[in-house]
């Protein structure tokens, strides 16, 4: 059963439940028994609830697209009853939800059978996973030395490692696509309110954040966006409809796009070459599938500096309010926090209630400079981060400058200053696994489009997969297990 799971994706996987060739134990025994076995060189997968998996089975799991299918929560969101977090931190360590979010009730509804947690940095805040609560950082499959990327990081190097062949992530600035690069996956970010936020919350970071799944193909990918789609109960806003399912967006034809690729960042910055080597060869792929396919020109004032200004004091004032929140009026140890988030707390408390109306003010006229950009083309292409994944401890959130970590020399912004964008102006945007480096690091291609263009973006992502499968690449390291270097 072992080499039948590690070679299927979630939907090959439930198609052997429904054929009665596999049966939900079986399958939860194979990925325990790969949690054992590769997540201590990982540290990616916690709070293991198989009691709780167990129970579900012995429950009938609902008859959705996955039933059956071992999944993986991140430890950040996805309030459940059953399902203890940490948030990533010292500070919320053990806590337990009172309700089931909407976006784990329509992955339940989906079939899928929740076994535990995946490791997330404290909070969400930053494209590394290396929050204390875990006793050390996560590691990312490919190289063990390297970052499986953040926020999502452990449902990245639990999926890149065979362990779950899909799991739950979320993105704010980008979450699920940052540890998609790294490790080798499919991460897609909808557009803006795509998916519930309910019942607790109206919005995450003034709608920068939603959630997401990190995936091995894209059809994994529709079927989960498919399950869990739409507004919940009382949602505040609700993003364009769409006129097709995801599913059946894999299998239309986009037509003929126009097509930017960038191989600088959006502010004029270089990149690594590999990453300027990924976004030549994608160029080259989309052009000899009959796109049209241009350099960018970046367009005068699009001032992507000022944008993350914003989105900084954003996160900050969301990272104080969620401690606060915790701290339900007690002093803050500050040994129970990451120096990041320290930093994020002193930073909100410079700032007024009018400072933080004002940056989302300039988060939402970024957007509208972005909605511009598409006017004259219909997917602009970039790599996904500046450089292959980082050396883990690169970007440790230890830096009591909130700004200085997110937006100073060798910060956050400089190593993913593609991702964010698209959070603030809520367009979606996908990272596809289409280069590995000289030293085999995955180094993902990032592709957006305007808001609301769901639809168009998964067909274009499903036409690149068939003209340039990645499953190949996937299952190497899937069948060997996590590198060391």
């Amino acid at each position: 059963m072992k080499s039948d799971y590690l070679k299927h994706d979630a939907t090959a996987l439930a198609e052997l439940v429904a054929r009665g060739d596999a049966t939900p134990d079986e399958l939860l025994d194979v990925a325990l028994a790969l949690v054992e076995e590769r997540n201590p060189a990982l540290n990616a997968v916690v709070m293991l609830q198989e009691g709780t998996a167990r129970a579900a089975i012995r429950a009938r799991l609902p008859a959705g697209p996955f039933r059956g299918v071992p999944f993986l929560l991140k430890d950040l969101g996805a309030e459940a009853v059953d399902f203890p977090t940490n948030n990533g931190s010292r500070l919320m360590a053990g806590m337990r939800w009172s309700y089931d979010s909407e976006i784990f009730l329509r992955m339940r509804a989906a079939g899928l059978n929740s076994f535990g947690r995946t490791c997330s940095p404290e909070l969400g805040i930053g494209p590394v996973t290396e929050a204390q609560v875990y006793g050390g950082p996560t590691r990312n499959p490919w190289k063990t030395g390297h970052t499986s990327g953040g926020s999502s990081g452990g449902a990245g190097a639990a999926v890149a490692a065979g362990i779950v062949p899909a799991a739950h992530g979320s993105d704010g600035g980008g979450s699920v696509r940052i540890p998609a690069s790294s490790c080798g996956l499919v991460g897609f970010k909808p557009t803006r309110a795509r998916l519930p936020d309910g019942p607790a919350v109206g919005e995450g970071w003034a709608g920068m954040a939603i959630d997401g799944f990190l995936t091995r193909s894209l059809r994994d990918t529709a079927a989960l966006l498919d399950a869990t789609r739409g507004p919940d109960l009382g949602a505040p806003y609700w993003p364009p409809p769409m006129q097709c399912s995801f599913a059946q967006a894999m299998r239309a034809e986009p037509g003929r796009l126009r097509v930017r690729f960038a191989t600088t960042t959006l502010s004029g910055d270089a990149l690594h070459p590999e990453c300027v080597a990924a976004v030549e060869r994608t160029a080259r792929l989309l052009e000899d599938l009959g796109h049209e396919v241009e350099p960018f020109a970046i367009p005068e004032g699009l001032d992507v500096e000022d944008m993350m200004q914003a989105w900084t004091r954003i996160v900050a004032c969301g990272t104080a309010l969620s401690v606060r929140s915790a701290l339900k009026g007690r002093p803050l140890d500050p040994a129970m926090v990451e120096g990041v988030t320290r930093g994020a707390i002193a930073l909100a408390d410079t700032l007024s209630g009018a400072d933080y109306l004002e940056a989302v003010n300039r988060i939402h006229a970024f957007g509208r400079r972005m909605a511009r950009v598409f006017l004259n083309c219909d997917v602009l292409v970039t790599p996904t981060l500046a450089t292959p994944p980082a050396r883990v401890g690169q970007l440790k959130p230890d830096n009591e400058d909130f700004v200085a970590y997110r937006n100073g020399p060798g910060g956050v912004f400089e190593y993913s200053p593609f991702t964010a964008i698209f959070n603030a102006s809520g367009q979606p945007a996908v990272s596809l696994p289409l280069h590995w480096s000289a030293d085999d690091l995955p180094v993902g291609v990032h592709l957006a489009m305007a808001f609301g263009q769901d639809e168009r973006l998964m067909s274009l992502a499903a036409q690149i997969e068939r003209a340039a499968s990645w499953a190949d690449k996937q299952q190497e390291i899937i069948d060997q297990g996590p590198r060391e270097g």
